[in-house]
């Protein structure tokens, strides 16, 4: 996520990924690069590209990659203890959690995002194999999209997890509720949800100004509200920590601060 223009700052050869999508691949691969890092994405470099690393290094503060860090590590986690054979991946980006998690020869992994993005990522990685099904499904997710992943094999009769990672705070905040009404509309009982949100504060961040639209004080209503049993950790509390927080995460109790929550649910 940044405040440059994507178009204005890529190289024309892939001028139609967004930049911001290869600047998180770099700061993926920065972590990896660290002799304690959190995760291992041995693919985030390729992905990223040289334009990206420069931007990252030079524009971004180290609370940002520690935050991405931190992140990528918790819902890592969260997928890999779900032990849940249908996963989606929505606004994936160039994440590469399909190829480098350690799903078995049931799973189905079904990533969505803008066509352009999937397939620059699918050919980047064109040489590499999953341990999943994997399904790539260009899709704008603003739009409807529930028929394509229905389409593609999807069951909303079986358990699910889903991941909704760096997308609700882009959207309006009628987008992020039809989203979440759609997402729970296919989602059975015992399905888990992980994802990310801002705190209303934090639209006012000044480096992202005209690109967050949607926060929220409230995530347990957020979710509760959708059919979801919720529990929600700031970056730096227990179990969202990772030893890179040396300050505990500001209490809930205080208003009208920025803040980042990591949910996970389950429907209930």
């Amino acid at each position: 996520m940044s405040s440059l223009d994507p178009l204005n700052t890529a190289k024309d050869y892939d001028q139609f990924v967004p930049f911001t999508a290869r600047m998180m691949a770099a700061m993926r691969a920065r972590e990896v690069d660290r002799p304690e890092r959190l995760f291992d994405d041995p693919f985030a470099a390729q992905l990223a590209g040289e334009d990206a690393f420069q931007q990252v290094d030079q524009k971004l503060s180290e609370q940002d990659q520690t935050y991405v860090a931190v992140r990528t590590k918790f819902f890592d986690d969260f997928l890999t203890h779900a032990n849940i054979n249908q996963v989606v991946l929505l606004a994936s980006g160039l994440d590469t959690r399909a190829y480098r998690l350690g799903w078995g020869a049931n799973a189905n992994v079904y990533e969505l995002d803008h066509p352009e993005v999937l397939a620059y990522k699918a050919d980047r990685l064109s040489a590499k194999k999953t341990s999943c099904n994997h399904h790539l499904l260009g899709a704008d997710l603003t739009q409807p999209w529930a028929e394509k992943l229905l389409s593609a094999g999807y069951s909303p009769t079986v358990p699910s997890v889903w991941l909704i990672e760096g997308l609700m705070m882009y959207l309006s905040e009628d987008q992020a509720e039809h989203l979440l009404d759609v997402v729970s509309s296919l989602s059975a009982s015992g399905s888990q949800l992980g994802l990310d949100l801002i705190s209303r504060k934090s639209l006012e961040y000044e480096a992202y100004k005209g690109y967050f639209q949607f926060g929220t004080d409230t995530p347990e209503t957020l979710l509760s509200n959708h059919g979801w049993q919720v529990k929600v950790r700031q970056p730096g509390d227990e179990g969202a920590n990772f030893g890179r927080y040396s300050e505990p995460a500001p209490s809930r109790d205080l208003e009208d601060i920025m803040r980042v929550f990591l949910v996970n649910a389950e429907k209930t």
